[in-house]
């Protein structure tokens, strides 16, 4: 087995039952995310609406391997993983699956981007939740390595908690992988989340299932319904390529060149073809006044290359295709401790969908990619 340092760029914690009803601000005391048990299973419910069992959240570690008959959609708390939300614990499933270092997003919060509407409250479940995770990474502070939970609602309020965070120790953030109500990442009021993510070295990542809620519009609904099926997971990637799409062709990434936006858990098996049609539509379609042309003759790709991160678990025909995406740009995540996470068989999965890897591009996609974006 080659001797390569792992670091999973995509693990998640699952946030503790009394974690906003207990530190969360006093004025949407009533409001706050709670769990509440119905016919002997945990469900978390935030504003009257049922958001998410706790099967989903972190319950089922490992039993896709063992027991996959038995994977099911009810579970109590109390069968989620304590490496979920205790650290120390954390480290020790770490060590028994062979990971070196966990870069931890949330569970919950992701899915409080499509269910929170009020904007004032859902930077207030943020604010909670990022000061928690980075008393969490405290307990191993080599090892563990948080990102932030930013709502962009409001563009210079998201920038001061993303700056906040940057003081806390928090190495990146998840700002939503669609923005609502009909806004693109191309438009201007954005800029100040660039040039702040890039003068503090913070990565930012749009992750799977963060599509922002909008108000009233007759889509969101829509969205809601789709996100748990089948479908919504087999086209899981829409939604990143469209944001990725705006960024690069808007050219914001030639104007902060040490910008890095990544996909986190939207695998890679799409980018070859992504990758075609920005260069062939920059070059051979004809452009408007408003398109935004690349100075010295740059591509897409190019800033694609240079400034973009994909994250994936499984996708071995994304690995085959590695030399178009670009091994720099790939980065290995084990999802712990999800149900679909590949704990606690990391390691063996790793070998298995490397195998025709060199060693160099072993360390890369296993950890070394991931270090370097994150200033490990």
């Amino acid at each position: 087995m080659s001797s390569y340092r792992v670091i999973s760029s995509d693990n998640h914690v699952v946030e503790p039952a009394d974690l906003w009803t207990g530190r969360g601000e006093s004025k949407f005391k009533d409001r706050m995310p709670y769990v509440e048990t119905v016919d002997g299973s945990d469900w978390w419910y935030c504003e009257g609406m049922q958001v998410m069992g706790l099967s989903i959240a972190g319950a089922q570690a490992g039993v896709r391997f063992e027991e996959p008959d038995k994977l099911k959609d009810e579970a109590a708390f109390e069968d989620v993983r304590p490496g979920g939300y205790i650290p120390e614990e954390h480290v020790k499933d770490m060590d028994l699956d062979g990971v070196d270092v966990s870069i931890i997003y949330p569970t919950l919060c992701n899915a409080l981007f499509i269910t929170i509407a009020d904007t004032d409250l859902l930077s207030s479940v943020y604010r909670t939740y990022n000061d928690w995770i980075a008393e969490f990474c405290t307990a191993a502070p080599k090892r563990l390595k948080a990102i932030a939970q930013l709502n962009m609602d409001d563009v210079q309020k998201g920038v001061m908690e993303l700056e906040r965070c940057a003081k806390m120790g928090l190495v990146g953030a998840v700002t939503p992988v669609f923005p609502p109500n009909g806004r693109t990442y191309d438009q201007p009021e954005y800029e100040p989340l660039w040039a702040a993510a890039q003068d503090l070295g913070i990565p930012l990542s749009l992750h799977i299932g963060t599509n922002r809620l909008g108000t009233g519009d007759e889509f969101d609904h829509v969205f809601q319904k789709l996100m748990p099926t089948a479908t919504y997971k087999v086209n899981k990637d829409y939604w990143v390529r469209m944001s990725l799409g705006s960024i690069i062709l808007s050219g914001v990434l030639e104007r902060y060149p040490k910008l890095q936006v990544g996909s986190v858990e939207h695998d890679l098996s799409w980018a070859p073809y992504f990758l075609d049609r920005l260069d062939y539509t920059y070059t051979q379609r004809i452009h408007s006044e408003s398109d935004y042309l690349f100075k010295d003759g740059a591509l897409p790709s190019d800033f694609f290359h240079s400034n973009v991160f994909l994250g994936f678990q499984e996708d071995a025909l994304g690995v085959r295709d590695r030399h178009i995406i670009g091994v720099d740009n790939l980065q290995w995540g084990g999802d712990y401790p999800h149900a679909e996470g590949t704990f606690p068989r990391s390691r063996e999965i790793l070998e298995e969908i490397l195998v025709d890897c060199t060693e160099e591009e072993k360390a890369k996609i296993a950890g070394g990619n991931a270090a370097r974006v994150y200033n490990l």
